[in-house]
């Protein structure tokens, strides 16, 4: 059976179950909305015929998009483990169509642009409390054995859910035409969805989605966790954080026990990262995604800037974003071809060499970036940087998995997505100060930059292919010592 015939048998399976489904439909509805806002604040930001797209405001926007999951996304397990997640994800849904009003209202008198910003970063804060609930709750509706199916197929079905929001916003766009009305409209379809996600939300009992009233304390005195999907969105499987590290859950007041998690949170990223240090394949492996997500980010930005201002008129905005709207839906073709490809390549391939794959087909997609760059180019080299993207974060989320002991699971995940995230909003920075200093032309069409870029993709295949051949040169190291590597049946 091939890659596509898999992952719908594994939806069928998964979709049995009444309850999945309710959770289903909520996640589908709600990520739609999701991918109409985001047209909605990409036409506002840089699509507007007032205001040129500019790399600072670039920059500060991917910062407000990106900067809930790297703050707020290492704490939403602390509450999501005391307020019965079924409540939070009706209220997230209704708050989110809240502060979407606020927006539309905002857009359509004219207000200040800050206002705007701080209203989208307080929805897309509410919306990592709604994803993180999403995945807490997957294990209260499926059978124990369906829950890798079920983590495989909800956030790439997910994530495929906001492709066709983002369609759905363009098409509303180019039928009514641009214009501060026009995004008011966007803005409002996607809280609609918000309102339908929340009373489909509804549809699930109080009390269906946990947590549970006591929750088991391991031996080790570690946390328990469940399997979630990550917050990049990732068709792959990893852990989140049930509670910190404690002894009791005795609770004083309403916030006194939120209070003391959130201090153990911290704690955990810590130990978290020493952890990684002591687990090499762990550590090699979250340092290439790293050092990809810093490439990766500069390179979205530009493409911001070259869809606005270089491929198309900067006077003409419809030009710019049905150009943005082609280079993201080729982004996502990518990224759907890589959920289904990356089981079936990591069949023949060991993982850590299927990753040095991912960044060398990058490396190679700058290049050609340096040689010739024209639309075709430009949507070509999405998809296949789409596909290197997500097949080397389903890889890294497998090895740091397997790798790490489960009595710090949830804490090197936590720690994972604050990497994730903060080399995004890094590259933002980066690439607005390229901008700024006259690196980069204001464009954003710079070969030398593609090359830079490109050059940063290839060490890293490279670096990250040598340590991997040095471990795999290492004799085995008996299991049992702490900060010893793992044996060899574990190797990635």
């Amino acid at each position: 059976m091939g890659a596509a015939g898999t992952f719908l048998s594994d939806l069928r399976i998964v979709l049995r179950g009444r309850d999945f489904r309710r959770l289903f439909a909520t996640r589908l509805v709600s990520q739609l909305g999701d991918g109409a806002f985001q047209v909605g604040l990409a036409s506002l930001f840089f699509f507007s015929p007032e205001r040129a797209a500019t790399a600072g405001g670039v920059a500060a926007a991917f910062t407000v998009a990106v900067l809930p999951y790297t703050v707020v996304g290492p704490f939403a397990g602390v509450l999501l483990d005391r307020w019965r997640r079924r409540q939070i994800l009706v209220a997230a849904n209704l708050v989110r169509a809240g502060l979407v009003g606020l927006v539309s209202i905002v857009v359509a008198t004219d207000s200040a642009l800050p206002l705007v910003y701080l209203l989208a970063l307080s929805c897309l804060s509410v919306n990592r409390f709604f994803l993180a609930g999403l995945g807490a709750s997957l294990p209260h509706v499926v059978p124990r054995h369906e829950l890798v199916m079920a983590n495989s197929v909800s956030p790439t079905s997910g994530t495929l859910a906001a492709f066709v929001g983002v369609a759905l916003g363009s098409v509303v766009r180019f039928v009514l035409g641009p214009g501060a009305g026009t995004d008011t409209v966007v803005v409002l379809v996607s809280g609609a969805l918000y309102l339908s996600a929340a009373l489909l939300a509804t549809r699930m009992h109080p009390e269906l989605l946990g947590p549970d009233p006591v929750d088991a304390v391991r031996p080790d005195g570690g946390s328990p966790t469940v399997p979630a999907s990550t917050s990049a969105g990732s068709a792959s499987t990893s852990v989140v954080p049930a509670t910190p590290p404690v002894a009791t859950r005795t609770v004083t007041g309403p916030w006194s026990g939120a209070v003391a998690s959130a201090r153990g949170v911290v704690i955990g990223l810590a130990e978290g990262s020493r952890h990684v240090w002591q687990r090499r394949p762990a550590l090699h492996a979250l340092a290439a995604i790293g050092a990809h997500r810093f490439a990766y980010g500069t390179t979205t930005l530009l493409t911001v800037l070259l869809c606005r201002n270089h491929f198309a008129d900067p006077a003409d905005v419809d030009a710019g974003l049905r150009l943005l709207a082609s280079v993201l839906a080729a982004s996502g073709l990518g990224v759907g071809v890589a959920a289904l490809v990356t089981p079936l390549a990591t069949q023949r391939l060991p993982a850590s060499t299927w990753i040095t794959l991912c960044y060398a087909v990058a490396a190679a997609v700058q290049a050609a970036f340096v040689v010739v760059f024209t639309v075709p180019v430009a949507v070509v080299g999405a998809f296949l940087l789409g596909v290197a993207a997500q097949g080397s974060k389903i890889c890294v989320d497998a090895i740091v998995q397997a790798e790490v002991d489960d009595a710090f699971r949830g804490r090197v995940m936590s720690f994972y997505d604050v990497i994730f995230n903060v080399a995004f909003v890094a590259a933002a920075a980066t690439s607005a100060l390229a901008v700024a200093v006259g690196s980069v032309p204001p464009d954003g069409y710079s070969p030398r930059f593609f090359a830079g870029v490109g050059l940063l993709y290839a060490l890293t295949a490279a670096g990250y292919h040598h340590a991997s051949l040095r471990r795999t040169e290492r004799p085995p190291v008996p299991p049992g010592d702490p900060g010893c590597e793992v044996p060899a049946d574990r190797r990635s």
